[in-house]
């Protein structure tokens, strides 16, 4: 027990002797200096201490009033109605802004928590549902939902309350309204009226925008009570409707960043093929395979992204390889072979200014010629040392390069070319990873046989 505390205690104590022995004496102003020091003692003690401490000092004139012997005149009576009005006016008072107070530190401790967990999230759906989720700790509304535009149609993305029966649900206009509802009124009635009436009794609809003033949606607030929502409670609601709108306004112009890279990359790709003319598709075809192999392998979006970047420009450094090397016809000597090999370190180079590609995009292009056994190049890494991005990548490249034309060899046969692969299991190939493409191959080979 804390020191105050010990000390509120003993006030306590002190002013229930003391109220007591008043009352049994019959001697008010004892009384009204005990009801006092009953109220100081129990102030720190919380807001239940102190509706207790007077309604202990009410009983206690009551019961002198009833003693035998003992009246109280008009006076007594005037000034114990005073005493007693004016704690009760202090204490709710104080209430009140005790209840502010909790309400301001719960919005600002709301408001921090809810930046962090909106920072935290990785795509718009965790956002929005962890932005209904922080508002509910608010305690604003029991009632909440966020409705979004999916292909013109509005639809309850995240809710909390009698809205979660509803989540997923498309909105459509009533009594064959013709009117649109791409307007955040006509939007709010309708999600308003899949509510049954004593679930919306209150309501309160804020619009949410992300940058450039880009409607997103609106957040709906409603009350199973008359309590109207205050000015303060709109404004929190405002300011946390413009925090979410930032975060998935953010979030957009950051995909909208990676769809322009990924366009940007998948055309130099292109243009890479056409720089090495006689394998038309490899491109195309490396991508698509790899990132087949990498869902099967449970890879995170992050991760495949990475992969189909470096899959992409994993032959970027070509570009400074001799033409006479490039499409020589034919065995390359030992001189022209060195050369050709550097095309995984000047890609690797030429690729170091552009900061948005991920580290596992440039160890493709640099490692995607190393061997399990630690005979590749350029840098002779043996086994697990070699970037997964890499090892998952040489195999779908090898087997490309296997099964298509090349100035200096025929094309190989689909199964030519998976004894191959499975045969360099340990060898040139991490040995799960060349179990789990020969699996996605084999059940490829189910599928076509089926359909």
């Amino acid at each position: 027990m804390s020191f105050p505390s010990l000390w509120s205690y003993l006030l306590l104590l002190l002013g229930t002797g003391t109220v007591g022995y008043a009352s049994y004496g019959h001697y008010p102003g004892l009384m009204a200096g005990a009801g006092v020091l009953l109220i100081i003692g129990a102030w720190s003690l919380g807001m239940a201490w102190r509706w207790a401490a007077l309604l202990l000092y009410v009983v206690a004139f009551v019961a002198s009033l009833v003693l035998p012997g003992h009246t109280a005149t008009v006076q007594e009576l005037l000034g114990a109605l005073l005493m007693i009005g004016g704690l009760g006016y202090i204490i709710l008072r104080e209430q009140g802004t005790e209840r502010e107070l909790e309400w301001q530190r719960n919005t600002v401790v709301a408001l921090r928590n809810g930046s962090e967990r909106l920072a935290e999230a990785r795509d718009e759906q965790a956002i929005i549902r962890a932005g209904i989720g922080i508002l509910s700790t608010l305690k604003v509304a029991p009632n909440l939902a966020f409705v979004a535009y999916r292909q013109g149609t509005p639809y309850i993305l995240a809710a909390k309350g009698a809205y979660e029966a509803l989540l997923e649900r498309p909105i459509h206009p009533s009594h064959n309204d013709s009117r649109s509802v791409q307007a955040d009124h006509w939007v709010a009635e309708e999600a308003l009226d899949l509510l049954k009436k004593p679930q919306r009794r209150r309501y309160h609809v804020a619009p949410v925008y992300g940058r450039a003033s880009n409607h997103l949606g609106v957040l709906i607030l409603t009350r199973n009570t008359d309590v109207d929502f205050d000015e303060e409670e709109t404004s929190v609601v405002a300011s946390f409707a413009r925090l979410l709108g930032a975060q998935l306004g953010q979030l957009s112009a950051i995909r909208e960043l990676r769809d322009a890279n990924d366009l940007t990359l998948r055309s130099l790709g292109a243009a890479l093929e056409r720089r090495d003319d006689d394998t038309g598709g490899h491109t195309t075809r490396v991508v698509s395979m790899s990132l087949r192999l990498a869902r099967r392998l449970g890879w995170d979006e992050e991760q495949v992204r990475a992969l189909r970047w470096g899959a992409y420009l994993h032959d970027l450094g070509k570009l400074a390889i001799p033409d006479q090397i490039l499409h020589k016809r034919g065995p390359l000597d030992p001189g022209e072979r060195q050369v050709i090999q550097t095309h995984t370190t000047i890609g690797y180079e030429m690729l170091q200014d552009l900061h948005f590609l991920p580290a596992e995009t440039l160890d493709l292009v640099r490692y995607h010629h190393e061997r399990w056994d630690g005979t590749g190049y350029p840098a002779s890494l043996r086994g697990q040392n070699i970037p997964e991005t890499a090892r998952v990548f040489s195999i779908v490249d090898v087997y490309d390069a296997l099964t298509n034309a090349r100035p200096y060899k025929l094309a190989w046969t689909r199964e030519r070319a998976m004894a191959e692969i499975r045969a360099q299991a340990g060898r040139q190939f991490d040995p799960q990873y060349v179990d789990a493409f020969l699996r996605m191959m084999a059940e490829q080979d189910d599928a076509v046989i089926v359909s």
